[in-house]
């Protein structure tokens, strides 16, 4: 079996880095409203990712969108969010401080936080979405895209647990360990990068695969 893809897929939703954001987001919740933001988040992260390994390919068909071009860009992507990683930043954009404090608000107002922006774009970002696409491009059969609905289900299921040890993993890591873990992700994140764009770019240019 195949774990790159989830090593990935781990790689760039770092629950462990989003976990300052859950906490801020979810001051004041009691805690049925605090498992069910978990419960809601986990799930949804399972949604993205499921979506993008059934569909993902049709919806490039449809904007004619090349294979070998999303590689090229989901790869360069992934550098980015990897760059981001080893400079100790989560691998997707976080919000500013005003889209925490708005954020914050509508926790306070009592609407659910967990798909927007818990979900999306904190945990399964841009940088998810397209890794989810690129490998089940390369899957061969229905067992290997069910795989890939699979290591949603283990992303979920880290998640659900970072957010539910939130408390006690920010008190044991600290900041500084957050940050440890956070860069030594982005130095694998780099690697497959390098090798996703590598593969794009072969394809697009067959003469820089020639030895």
């Amino acid at each position: 079996m195949d774990l790159k893809p989830l090593i990935t897929l781990v790689a760039i939703v770092n629950p462990l880095a989003i976990i300052p954001f859950f906490i801020h987001y979810t001051q004041g919740f009691s805690d049925a409203q605090r498992r069910a933001t978990i419960r809601t988040a986990a799930f949804s992260a399972f949604c993205v990712i499921s979506a993008c390994a059934l569909i993902g390919l049709q919806v490039l068909d449809f904007f004619n969108i090349s294979l070998q071009s999303f590689q090229v860009g989901g790869g360069l992507l992934l550098l980015i969010s990897a760059m981001n990683m080893l400079n100790a930043r989560p691998a997707e954009d976080r919000p500013s401080e005003s889209a925490l404090e708005a954020g914050a608000e509508k926790a306070a107002m009592g609407h659910s936080i967990a798909v927007v922006p818990l979900t999306i774009p904190l945990l399964t970002g841009p940088a998810a979405m397209s890794t989810v696409v690129i490998y089940a491009d390369q899957a061969k059969d229905i067992w290997q895209h069910l795989a890939l609905i699979g290591y949603g289900v283990v992303v979920a299921l880290t998640t659900a647990i970072c957010f539910s040890l939130a408390q006690p993993i920010a008190r044991v890591l600290g900041k500084t360990g957050i940050n440890v873990m956070t860069r030594l992700m982005g130095l694998i994140l780099a690697a497959l990068a390098v090798e996703v764009m590598a593969g794009g770019l072969s394809k697009m240019f067959p003469v820089l695969a020639m030895r």
